[in-house]
């Protein structure tokens, strides 16, 4: 049996997906000893006594106690403070499941690296690449996957009024309309926004530049959009059916995700079988290129006459209800509680 501290919450704008994607995870872990720790919408870390089951209604502020992760290799764990006093709580295992910067991005996977602790999913490396989509799109292209057209911008780029016009000419001139503005670290769709014609594009890029000091703009691409899940350490990969995202809406943003219960996932997508086929094999290629371990969710777009584009990486996918990554796996035999238990022995 394992002392497994589940991260979760933290300062990010996907803060309730988060929670939700925890109590998943909590609820399908068997044999260990799970501690939960909330982090704030403010970074404050804290550790409840009580029963893991429904993290989700404890009121954290006012039954929760400061725990933090120690960098220390030797004593290994969570420092408890409690009345003053300093307690320390062995942790052999730290099960991540918070969703974006702070979280997704390299950040607390670095932290783990300082203490010695493993840890559930991608590395730091891999972690810091796949949440930065422009860098996904250069990894992409050297290994030939297909990618639609795109531009990056840094936030100083954009700063003056001059270097805004020469953004807008290019994107007017490259990308065309329809086109997404997006985030370039960030997830569920948080801060995307489908642009129709010029008009729209300062509030798109405004909006984008709240969650991320780097956007990357993307040619609209008429396609079907498609997820396949990925498992395994680098030796042993296995990559999932694909899956078909039906949005209630013109695209598959925050609330088509989690707010409409319109929206639909189908699995196995309807494909033919050499498109299938090719959805897997990019995905392994992507997920291993990107030294990934533990999980991924890899999203692709697939147009009428079976063209293929690549458009991004999860490496900590969540695990709602209605998430895609579990369910792939579901269908493909493997329960969460099997799937949890694989993850855990997969971490390093």
């Amino acid at each position: 049996m394992k002392n497994i501290a589940l991260l979760f919450g933290g300062t990010s704008g996907e803060h309730d997906i988060s929670v939700i994607s925890a109590q998943g995870v909590i609820s399908a872990i068997r044999g260990h000893n799970v501690i939960p720790v909330y982090i704030t919408r403010e970074g404050k870390w804290l550790m409840y006594d009580g029963k893991p089951d429904h993290i989700d209604g404890i009121d954290w502020e006012k039954f929760g106690t400061p725990a933090i992760l120690s960098p220390d290799r030797v004593n290994r764990g969570l420092l408890r403070i409690v009345n003053d006093k300093v307690k320390a709580i062995p942790v052999d295992l730290v099960f991540p499941m918070l969703h974006g910067p702070c979280g997704e991005d390299g950040t607390i996977q670095g932290l783990c690296e300082i203490a010695g602790i493993p840890y559930v999913g991608c590395g730091v490396l891999s972690s810091a690449l796949c949440m930065d989509k422009a860098f996904t799109k250069l990894i992409a292209k050297h290994h030939k996957v297909p990618t639609g057209e795109y531009l990056v911008y840094k936030k100083e780029a954009l700063a003056n009024l001059e270097g805004l016009k020469a953004a807008k000419r290019a994107i007017g001139l490259k990308m065309r309309y329809p086109c997404f503005v997006k985030p370039a670290t960030g997830g569920s769709s948080i801060g995307i926004t489908r642009v129709e014609n010029k008009k729209g594009l300062n509030a798109a890029l405004e909006l984008a530049l709240q969650y991320s000091n780097k956007v990357i703009i993307e040619k609209a691409v008429k396609g079907r959009e498609i997820e396949l899940a990925v498992l395994g350490n680098g030796t042993n990969t296995r990559v999932s059916v694909a899956g078909e995202i039906i949005p209630d809406g013109v695209f598959y943003d925050y609330e088509a995700k989690y707010e409409k219960p319109a929206s639909q996932t189908i699995i196995p997508a309807d494909l033919p079988e050499k498109v299938s086929e090719k959805l897997q094999a990019y995905a392994r290629t992507l997920f291993e290129a990107a030294d990934g371990n533990g999980m991924a969710r890899i999203d692709f777009f697939v147009t009428e006459d079976g063209g293929i584009f690549f458009n991004e990486i999860n490496t900590l996918p969540g695990f709602t209800a209605i998430s895609m990554y579990a369910k792939l796996w579901e269908h493909e035999g493997i329960s969460r509680v099997a799937l949890i238990n694989e993850l855990i022995e997969c971490a390093e």
